[in-house]
């Protein structure tokens, strides 16, 4: 699976994010990962936390 720019992902842990920055295409990311309510963390993820994009 190709993970562009603004993609919208759904995390294997359930959790929802954007993709805001790609640091390796296929190997890690930096992404929002929403929170309850209007919050957001900004983390690095790899591609394998990645389930499927929304």
């Amino acid at each position: 699976m190709k993970i562009n720019l603004y993609d919208r992902v759904i995390l294997k842990d359930g959790r929802k994010a954007s993709i805001v920055e790609i640091l390796e295409e296929g190997v890690a990311y930096i992404a929002d990962v929403d929170l309850p309510g209007q919050d957001w963390d900004t983390v690095e993820i790899k591609y394998e936390d990645i389930e499927r994009l929304e």
